[in-house]
């Protein structure tokens, strides 16, 4: 199986070859760099979006143990600290004791005493070159132990600029992530809003019928308008008043003047009949 694959392989290989010729890794390459984009543009934006918050999730461990580094650093630089100053007090007594013994012998005595014991000049010549080598041995090291402690706070001084730039990148990859984020709801928010096709049918129709009340009130006015010119009457609603003298104005219209008996006989003999 595996053979037939690298044939078809090798195959494909000389094919290419003949059809392309030399040019034959370039067509490759940009074939191959034309499918990475067409698939990277099919990727949603969303889950570039997250792979990026992931990223920046994955800096925590090593956060962790820049931080757990430090830390070492911090307890190595105090234990050094304690140790260089105990060397110290102890080199200071050192000195004291070597120049109290270097005073004894220059006093040119042939026996010296210390501690209830008895010693010869040469004895205490001799403890005081021994004790001046451990001196100068201890001063020496003790030098080399500042220098450790000098190297070391540089590296703690160091690891923590390194650790505070990491923290200080995260924070501004986190932000630059809420804003990518926000800018993606934003678009998307957009985009919906003019994909709504909104149906406003029914308000065209709601419009179209008021206006069209409108003119029908219109028209009615209009027309009222119209009666009330014709009439030559001004409506009023109030209730008419009876002239006192209606009576009167009646008998001059229909002149019976001062013979009302007359017209009353005539009337009553006409009843009669």
């Amino acid at each position: 199986m595996l053979k037939k694959a690298l044939l078809g392989v090798a195959a494909v290989a000389v094919l290419s070859t003949l059809v392309f010729g030399r040019d034959v890794i370039s067509y490759l390459k940009t074939a191959g760099s034309s499918a990475r984009d067409a698939i990277k543009s099919e990727v949603p934006i969303e889950f570039e979006i997250q792979r990026a918050r992931d990223l920046v999730t994955n800096l925590v461990p090593d956060i962790r143990k820049c931080m757990h580094v430090i830390a070492e650093e911090e307890v190595s630089v105090e234990h050094l600290n304690k140790d260089i100053a105990r060397a110290e007090t102890e080199l200071g007594k050192q000195k004291d004791e070597i120049l109290a013994l270097r005073r004894d012998v220059d006093q040119g005595r042939s026996t010296y005493q210390y501690a209830s014991r008895t010693y010869t000049s040469n004895d205490v010549k001799r403890d005081l070159a021994c004790r001046f080598e451990r001196f100068k041995s201890a001063e020496t090291t003790l030098g080399s132990k500042r220098q450790i402690l000098t190297a070391r706070e540089k590296s703690v001084s160091a690891a923590r600029e390194k650790l505070e730039g990491m923290l200080a990148s995260k924070r501004d990859l986190e932000v630059q992530i809420e804003n990518l984020d926000a800018r993606m709801k934003t678009i998307q928010a957009a985009q919906t809003a003019t994909s709504v096709q909104l149906d406003d049918s029914q308000l065209a129709r709601a419009k179209k019928l008021i206006s069209d009340l409108n003119k029908q009130l219109d028209v009615a006015q209009k027309m009222l308008d119209v009666d009330g010119k014709f009439s030559g009457l001004i409506q009023v609603d109030t209730t008419p008043v009876v002239p006192e003298d209606l009576s009167n104005q009646i008998d001059e219209y229909f002149g019976r003047g001062t013979k009302p008996a007359v017209a009353d006989k005539t009337v009553a003999e006409r009843g009669s009949l």
